[in-house]
């Protein structure tokens, strides 16, 4: 068994290298070099950049929750609403209390980052934990869209001529981030944190001032009666009526968006500095604090100002408590607090960013989401769950619109829905373990699921028809799917589990012993790809070679048999398929040679490997098809050989090219009959054969091209490239391979050493694992060397393993 770490040997400059693809050329430049994994523990964050980073959801939130609340009152309570509007931003703040102090025991608990999805899977297992998951993943693709709609319309508040344009704006926001976040935490991370420090300053500049014009009694007012453009104001209503119940019910639902982003802390605790749980606890308590006081501030200041919210989205309530705060000589700070607030707002989307992708990782681990996404990219994110998230945040925003208002029904549900997971799950956490002061969190914990989930019951009903029934229907399907996902994945484990299971257990499996082995090369047409299949299927060293044709068309089956070479060691079987179905055909011919007793057969089908799109319209793809029913048949198996015919041509261009001018190329002889007995194209055809097949030579040690960090060695130890004779040296490097190999009924270590002069083999006698010897950690090895094959090579040295960043050394070991 062999792990090597991967090392980038496409470098077109190396001579004998194959050259870098343009996708992978393109994405260096766009996202930088790759970082090894070696770098992944640097990419967390402190508790400053923490706040900035996984706080503007939450906090930017303010931007919008008291405007949101005011569009449902103002339309049946009129005036009134002003008034109503503080006790119902008293009933919001009272529920943000229950959820930051319930997430302080998420956070303190549950140090893994996952938040709600992991306390629901611990405590009520994991297919209830998909309730979570379906919520979070709801809940994150809405948070761009509106939080990106806000942040588009507190730009257009100040410049009102981009009004028409915010959806194409608010995509292009998206993207942006996208590449922002792909390029990695760290640098995607200080770019996001700095919004938060400048709209919460501004916002409580703004509150300042504001309170103190008030108390001096110069704070303007505005007359919603001049005001064009505006939500249509009510006559006002019964407080106690029917009608005015359901608003109220509606405007506290709306209020609710004042709430979302409190659980991105608790979903990325991961990636925090240790000690991670009690830097996220201090950081939730910040953000709560901030969050409390702004949307306190500004729904008192839309009391004093009457800054009322406008149908088409911007001026917004926020800018209008800035122009009237500041008035005509503070004009610059209502500049600032758009800017403020239109950065916060676009970079409170990255929460998602940086949240999105740890939550699919941990339900993909789980088995419940495609595996692809715990694949971590060229800058060690999770690149494929940002795209995921990008992809369908842009399309909500393109179908529905940059329109705050219209977005928020798809919004709360999903996360109070979490929010309720979170408190019930520590309730049930609290009750099982009775920790210290077990019954006090026990309260607040429960009392923050009940809350949460009346909210989400009051969500659902009166928003159910401007957008929630959407989500309502989305919530069963999302979690019947990963569900039905999660039993495809354990079916599939079940299988594949069954020999490690009988190795574990002490029973060997049975290896079947074949008298006989076939191996039947299907042939299309004789070209390259061709004789890459018979010179694979000799390799095998088989009983029998079968070169087989199946014919449905007679004369492409003439001129194969005329292009098949007269040195052929192999004879080609013209096989008539009238019907043309040539899965059937091949599969009946498999079954028929398998069906003799100790006979195992081994199909071998060339493909012609093209680009993607161009080989997906060109070519059906024959081979896997093939491969597909093959693979069926008992004792028999199928082997696809991929031929990359770019590569090919590109060699042939450059052969024609030679013979056209006057450059001399060397050409290996193929073995047959000599070249006058051969047609030109045959001549040509042998050529390229030889030119495509590598010479027998001794392997070569993989060159640490790309991202490998090949060290140099520090003073005192000797280059290994220096190490030509047997002797005593004491080396310094890192390890590149890692092999642990049978010796009759012992096992040997096998590790590849190597600094930036060369590379060195290190033998472990009698073991098959050293504890923190892996690839890419760096030892110091002192002992015996030997060379053998021009190598340098150590048996059983004495090994110091170096620790990363600190220059310390771990226990050493004496072999």
């Amino acid at each position: 068994m062999a792990v090597r770490k991967a090392t980038s040997l496409l470098d077109g400059s190396r001579n004998g290298e194959l050259p870098e693809t343009f996708w992978y050329t393109a994405k260096r430049r766009l996202l930088g070099p790759p970082m090894i994994n070696a770098d992944l523990r640097d990419q967390r964050l402190s508790k400053k950049l923490a706040l900035g980073v996984l706080s503007p959801d939450g906090i930017s939130s303010s931007a919008y929750g008291t405007e949101e609340i005011l569009i449902e009152l103002v339309k049946v309570f009129g005036v009134t609403a002003f008034t109503l509007l503080l006790p119902m931003t008293g009933a919001i703040l009272f529920v943000m209390l229950l959820v930051v102090l319930s997430y302080r025991e998420v956070v303190t608990v549950y140090t893994r980052a996952g938040g709600s999805y992991v306390v629901a899977r611990e405590n009520f297992g994991p297919r209830i934990a998909q309730v979570a998951a379906v919520a979070l993943l709801i809940d994150y693709v809405v948070t761009v869209a509106v939080q990106v709609a806000a942040g588009t319309a507190a730009v257009a508040s100040a410049l009102p001529a981009i009004g028409n344009y915010v959806t194409p704006i608010s995509v292009g926001i998206i993207l942006l981030m996208c590449y922002g976040n792909l390029r990695g935490l760290k640098e995607a991370g200080r770019f996001f944190a700095l919004p938060t420090y400048l709209f919460s300053g501004a916002i409580i500049l703004m509150i300042a001032v504001g309170l103190i014009r008030a108390g001096l009694g110069d704070l303007p007012q505005q007359d919603i009666h001049q005001l064009h453009g505006i939500y249509k104001f009510g006559t006002g209503s019964g407080i106690l009526s029917a009608v005015a119940v359901f608003t109220l019910l509606r405007g506290f639902a709306n209020g609710g968006s004042s709430l979302t982003g409190i659980e991105a802390v608790s979903n990325a605790v991961s990636a925090f500095k240790p000690p991670e749980g009690l830097n996220a606890r201090r950081v939730l308590v910040l953000e709560g604090l901030i969050l409390g006081t702004l949307v306190a501030g500004i729904s008192l200041l839309a009391r004093l100002t009457h800054a009322t919210p406008y149908t088409s989205g911007y001026p917004t309530v926020i800018a209008q408590e800035a122009n009237l705060v500041f008035g005509h000589a503070g004009h610059f700070m209502f500049f600032v607090v758009q800017a403020a607030t239109a950065l916060i707002l676009y970079t409170g989307g990255n929460t998602s960013f940086n949240g999105f992708p740890f939550l699919t990782s941990f339900v993909a681990e789980d088995s419940f989401l495609p595996r692809w996404l715990l694949k971590r990219g060229q800058r060690l994110v999770f690149s494929n769950g940002i795209i995921v998230l990008t992809v369908l945040s842009a399309t909500l925003i393109a179908v529905v619109g940059a329109n705050v208002n219209a977005l928020v029904p798809f919004y709360a549900i999903g996360v109070f829905t979490a929010f309720s997971m979170a408190g019930f799950g520590m309730a049930k956490y609290h009750v099982t373990h009775k920790e210290q002061g077990w019954r006090h969190k026990l309260v607040i914990n429960f009392s923050a699921g009940v809350l949460t989930a009346i909210v989400v019951v009051i969500f659902a009903v009166v928003k159910f028809t401007e957008g929630a029934w959407l989500v309502v229907l989305i919530f069963p399907v999302g979690v019947f799917s990963l569900i039905r996902l999660n039993r495809e994945y354990r079916s599939e484990a079940q299988v594949l589990q069954n020999i490690g299971v009988r190795r574990a257990s002490g029973v060997a499996p049975n290896q079947p012993n074949y008298s006989r082995r076939v191996v039947i090369v299907f042939v299309d047409d004789f070209d390259l790809s061709t004789v890459a299949a018979l010179r694979y299927a000799k390799s095998l060293r088989p009983t029998t070679v079968r070169a087989v044709h199946f014919v449905i068309d007679t004369a492409q089956a003439e001129r194969l048999r005329a292009a098949w070479l007269p040195d052929r060691n192999v004879s080609l079987e013209l096989i008539d398929c009238p019907d043309r179905r040539l899965t059937r055909a091949a599969a009946d011919l498999v079954s028929h040679e398998a069906e003799m007793p100790g006979t195992q057969v081994t199909a071998i089908l060339p493909r012609r490997s093209f680009s993607p799109l161009l080989g997906r319209f060109l070519h059906d793809r024959t081979a896997d098809k093939i491969a597909g029913v093959v693979s069926r048949v008992p004792n028999a198996a199928a082997t696809i050989i991929p031929f990359d015919v770019q590569n090919r041509v590109r060699i042939l261009a450059e052969r024609q090219a030679a013979r056209d001018g006057h450059t001399p190329v060397a050409v290996i002889p193929a073995p047959g009959p000599p070249a006058d007995a051969l047609t030109s194209v045959q001549q040509d055809l042998q050529a390229a054969v030889a030119a495509a097949t590598p010479r027998e030579e001794k392997i070569e040690p993989l060159p640490g091209a790309g991202g490998y960090d090949r060290p140099i060695p520090p003073p005192g130890m000797a280059p290994i490239g220096s190490l030509h004779q047997p002797g005593k040296a004491v080396v310094e490097g890192r390890v590149r391979v890692v092999e642990i190999r049978s010796v009759e009924r012992n096992s040997v270590l096998a590790c590849e050493i190597s600094d930036s002069t060369g590379d060195l083999t290190a033998l472990f006698y009698g073991r098959s694992r050293i504890p923190g010897l892996m690839c890419g950690s760096r030892v110091r090895l002192r002992g015996p060397v030997g060379i053998k094959h021009g190598a340098p090579v150590m048996v059983n040295p004495a090994y110091e393993l170096i620790v990363p960043h600190s220059g310390g050394k771990s226990p050493a070991g004496d072999e």
